[in-house]
């Protein structure tokens, strides 16, 4: 007669796992590490690129835009800078004549910066009438550098006049000419700001962005005219607002020329080398 075959055992140190706790999967946390990993890097091999496409002497847009894509916003670079130059200089001849009959400082400020948007816009235009040019990092940090000096320059100007105003305590005249220049000054220089900045983006062009910053000064300029024009026609006491307005502003064009000038004079050493469009 056969006994009965033994019993299964329970293999020995094998315990149900505790607390609703179940074993990890193999590999699991690697993975999962090695998911991060490969993102950093990554990033690391993206930074790594862009530093060695401008290291040729071209911009990041020359691997982001078709040839005729990279062409077509050249164009459209050029066509806004001509529109801002026309509008600005108007502006600019309008502005000078409200701060020299009404004694504004923050008409003469606006003024300045409408004649360095006029020019900043020339630049631009140099910088995109050359086709094959449209991606090169040298002629667009040698852009940079001259709207750097012409910043400072500008600063100079609006500062001394915003200072001479105060001293001499110049009151602003209000009438309805001043409060025409300042809307149209302003909403057509934001504007223009906004459409710079988005080709700027577009052409990863520093040159194309800090026009837009000047006209966006130039917007916030007109509007500041009309700000101290209203105090002042209402509260006759506040009549340096306009004045220390000028000065905020001049301060504000100051800085941002000091830091284009840091960023881009070593760059334009380092691209001279691989510029082959002069």
């Amino acid at each position: 007669m056969e006994s009965a075959p033994p019993a299964p055992q329970s293999p020995p140190n094998q315990t149900p796992p505790a607390h609703g706790r179940y074993p990890a999967i193999p590999g699991q946390h690697k993975g999962h590490f090695d998911t991060e990993k490969d993102n950093q890097m990554r990033i690391s091999e993206s930074a790594q690129f862009s530093d060695m496409v401008e290291n040729r002497g071209l911009l990041e847009s020359s691997q982001r835009l078709k040839p005729h894509e990279a062409q077509s916003y050249r164009k459209k670079a050029l066509w806004v800078s001509w529109v801002s130059i026309v509008v600005t200089l108007s502006l600019a001849v309008a502005a000078f004549t409200v701060s020299i009959m009404r004694h504004s400082a923050s008409a003469f400020g606006f003024a300045f910066d409408a004649t360095l948007d006029v020019l900043s816009s020339v630049i631009v235009l140099w910088r995109y009438n050359n086709a094959a040019a449209v991606h090169s990092a040298h002629r667009e940090y040698i852009a940079c550098a001259i709207l750097g000096v012409i910043f400072l320059i500008s600063t100079f100007c609006i500062l001394a006049k915003a200072i001479h105003d105060l001293a001499a305590k110049l009151l602003p005249e209000v009438d309805d000419f001043l409060f025409s220049v300042s809307i149209i000054s302003g909403i057509l220089c934001s504007i223009l700001a906004v459409v710079k900045f988005l080709l700027g983006r577009v052409l990863t062009s520093k040159a194309l962005i800090t026009d837009g910053f000047n006209s966006l000064v130039g917007g916030i300029m007109g509007f500041s005219i009309l700000i101290s024009a209203e105090v002042f026609k209402h509260h006759a006491t506040i009549w340096y607002l306009d004045g220390s307005i000028g000065i905020l502003i001049g301060f504000i064009i100051l800085a941002y020329g000091v830091k284009l000038l840091v960023d881009t004079i070593p760059r334009v050493r380092q691209t001279h080398n691989y510029e082959t469009f002069e």
